[in-house]
């Protein structure tokens, strides 16, 4: 049975201002942050719909009907003034749903939400995210920090694993690639709760992938990227990646 599922965010613009001598000129680039993961569910179970970030603002769901057409949302780097601002509230001032409220609502009948670290997933850089106390981070099986909650690692980290025996983890022995980054966060003390992952001991033993439940629905952290720059070429070209991601999206939709 093919599962639905929603990714939102990962994609960003840059523009750049070149000088050469007297003169100068710009260009602006887009790019797509979430290729290594198209690439890794093509031919599974899981059908992916991918809503770059500036979609989102207005193409994200504001109605129940909309978010009940997916199994799984994904929320990975993509800010919560990005769902909080659409251009009738930002440019017109006008009403419409609140879409974090929506989220929460369709997680608590059964929904499964999953939120992938990055510069605007949890708190982010400088504090830029903001999705501490909103209706989404109530749902997280984590808490956001009040400020930039990155850890950068250049040197590269690798995980440690707690459950090996869990489902998520099925197929995923060894040692995992390196990563270089994660977002810090606090765990929430419920029972449900399950860290599968974190780093280690001399980096921090943050947290890396967190499960959890709401209502009826599950939920999920993991703290470093879907790609580069927090995750190496080699994690993303793993074997494992693509395991790592239908495992967890499998306990997720379970019972979908």
């Amino acid at each position: 049975m093919t599962k639905k599922v929603l990714l939102v965010g990962e994609s960003w613009v840059s523009s750049a201002t070149h000088y050469k001598g007297f003169d100068q000129f710009g260009s602006v680039t887009f790019h797509l942050g979430a290729e290594p993961l198209v690439k890794a569910l093509q031919g599974s179970e899981f059908e992916l719909t991918y809503m770059p970030a500036h979609e989102a603002v207005e193409k994200f769901p504001f109605g129940m009907a909309g978010l009940d057409a997916y199994d799984a949302v994904i929320l990975s780097d993509i800010g919560a003034n990005s769902l909080l601002l659409p251009p009738a509230v930002w440019l017109h001032s006008k009403t419409v749903p609140n879409r974090l409220k929506l989220i929460k609502a369709w997680v608590e009948k059964g929904g499964a939400l999953l939120m992938v670290g990055g510069y605007f997933s949890f708190q982010g850089i400088d504090g830029k995210a903001r999705w501490r106390r909103t209706p989404v981070e109530d749902v997280l099986p984590v808490t956001c920090l009040p400020y930039d909650d990155r850890v950068e690692m250049p040197e590269g980290s690798t995980a440690v694993v707690l459950k090996p025996e869990h489902p998520v983890m099925a197929g995923l022995d060894g040692e995992w690639p390196l990563l270089l980054g994660v977002n810090e966060v606090e765990l929430r003390d419920r029972a449900d709760i399950e860290v599968l992952a974190r780093l280690p001991e001399d980096q921090g033993s943050h947290p890396l992938l967190v499960l959890g439940s709401h209502g009826k629905g599950r939920t999920a952290a993991w703290t470093s990227d879907i790609g580069p720059h927090w995750l190496s070429p080699a994690f993303c070209e793993w074997e494992g990646y693509g395991r790592l991601w239908t495992n967890l999206l499998a306990w997720m939709t379970e019972a979908r």
